[in-house]
Formats: structure tokens, C-alpha cells, sequence
């Protein structure tokens, strides 16, 4: 049973002045919701038709400072949708351990001390919703993607267990899981170098023009954008929906039933290793 969305609830997204971040900013204000994004330097977009306030996901002051802001000139915050997140790509071995740690710091610690900051607002509100932006990839451990596979995996199985924790106080969690979109998150990821005397050369270069392919034929993320206003509107959400090619989608179910060996070998070809 779907409900119908109350106008001006309000919506707090971080990473919302690019890519997927932006869309559903934008399209959640033209379905008359009060939309907030956040940006480490919200000055540089002065074109967004969503307000933008600072927020870096890996300082917990401006976390702090940012629900603040919201909170002041709102009195609420309804729907927290954490998007913003980093790319990282690279051999396993030769990935330095601080890029590393970074994209933990961003994908998932940054993630959880927001949950961690509104749900203390939603429990004075007596309810609230909160959406996490993960990935297919963190459903299965890719080659040459295994750091980002892991950061979104861990946020999948934190939101399971932070579903049960707040069954009592009216809080919602999900995860939406998106395959390939057309963004810039290839541009803006880290790339662990392709050294000539390594002995990924051959392997990492061929994975990595298959991933940039990939995204640069992704689909428009407006996609990913409709897919939250629906999961918004329905009274109690799953703890998991999955958005992009019906492939990636399948790639899922598949690992769940084949064995592990054969579902090893098809990841092998998809990424002609």
C-alpha cells in the first residue's frame, strides 16, 4: 500500500550537488518536498536550484553544524539520504593502506555518524526515514574493486542490523543499491596507478577501461531518482532494493544460487580476466 507524499517533508541528501546526489535533489523538489544537498564547498555551485550547506561526510563538526543549520530554518529533518561517496580502484596488494582507509572514512563511517547525529531528531519527531545510497558492488568482491566493494557491503549489513535496532521508534532504514549510472564518479575516484613492472599491469589495465565503459554507457540517473520517491512513499520500505541494467540485477541472485566457482568464473568474463 503506497501512501501519498506529505508536502514539505523535509529531505536532507549528502552529496547533492552532482551526479545522482543532484538528481534526486532535484526531483524530490519539483515533488514539493523542502530538499536540502550538501557539498564540502556548496559556494562553488551558485547555479543549484536545491540549497546546498556545507557538510564534509569525514568531519564530524561539520556533520554537527550542518543538521543545525537545517534544523534551525526548519524545525525537522524527515528523510536523511546518504549518497555522497568516492571511488577506488586497484590491485588489492599494491592499493596504499591511507587511500584506503579514506574511502572507508567517506563510504561508510561518514554515512554512519550521520545516522548516528539525526537519529536523535527522529526520535523527538517520533519517526523519520533514512536511505542509503550503496552499490550492486557490494554484493560481491570485483576485481580491482574490492576496497569499494567492501565500504558498500559493510553499510548493506549495518542498515540490516540498524533496522531492528530502531523497530521501536517509529525509524525507517534501506539501502538502494544502483548498478552503473552515467556520472562523474569515474573522474572523481582514486586509481591506484598502473605501474608498468607490476604483475596487475596487464590485468588491472584491461578491468579498468571495462569499468570506465561501463559507466560512461550508464544509465541517466534520473533513474536512481525515481526509484527514491517511490521507496519515499511507501508506508514501510524493504531493507534492500537494487536499481540499473537487469544484468547487475541478476548478477546478485545469481551469486546467491550458483556455485561459488561458477559464479567466479562469469565475474572472470565479464571483465575479460
Amino acid at each position: 500500500m503506497k501512501t501519498d507524499a506529505l508536502p514539505k517533508k523535509v529531505v536532507l541528501i549528502t552529496g547533492g550537488s552532482s551526479g545522482i546526489g543532484k538528481s534526486i535533489a532535484e526531483y524530490l523538489q519539483k515533488k514539493n518536498y523542502m530538499v536540502y544537498g550538501t557539498s564540502r564547498n556548496p559556494e562553488k555551485f551558485t547555479d543549484n536550484s536545491v540549497p546546498l550547506v556545507a557538510l564534509d561526510v569525514t568531519d564530524k563538526e561539520t556533520i554537527g553544524v550542518a543538521l543545525s543549520e537545517v534544523l534551525q530554518k526548519e524545525g525537522r529533518i524527515d528523510i536523511l539520504i546518504n549518497n555522497a561517496g568516492v571511488g577506488i580502484t586497484g590491485p588489492l596488494e599494491e592499493t596504499p593502506e591511507d587511500e584506503i582507509k579514506k574511502a572507508f572514512e567517506t563510504n561508510y563511517f561518514g554515512p554512519l555518524n550521520l545516522i548516528k547525529a539525526v537519529l536523535p531528531q527522529m526520535r523527538k519527531q517520533k519517526g523519520g526515514l533514512i536511505i542509503n545510497i550503496t552499490s550492486i558492488a557490494g554484493y560481491m568482491g570485483l576485481p580491482y574493486r574490492g576496497i569499494y566493494s567492501a565500504t558498500k557491503g559493510a553499510l548493506e549489513i549495518t542498515t540490516e542490523a540498524f533496522r531492528m535496532e530502531l523497530k521501536d521508534f517509529n525509524i525507517q532504514m534501506t539501502n538502494v543499491a544502483p548498478g552503473d549510472f552515467a556520472t562523474n564518479i569515474a573522474a572523481g575516484r582514486y586509481h591506484a596507478p598502473v605501474r608498468e613492472e607490476s604483475p596487475y599491469n596487464k590485468p588491472y589495465s584491461v578491468t579498468l577501461k571495462v569499468m570506465n565503459d561501463h559507466v560512461d554507457a550508464g544509465k541517466d540517473p534520473e533513474l536512481m531518482a525515481k526509484a527514491v520517491y517511490k521507496i519515499i512513499r511507501t508506508k514501510n520500505p524493504k531493507g534492500h532494493y537494487r536499481v540499473g541494467e537487469q544484468l547487475q540485477k541478476l548478477s546478485i541472485g545469481l551469486k546467491r544460487i550458483l556455485p561459488d566457482k561458477v559464479y567466479e568464473k562469469m565475474l572472470l568474463k565479464f571483465y575479460k580476466l
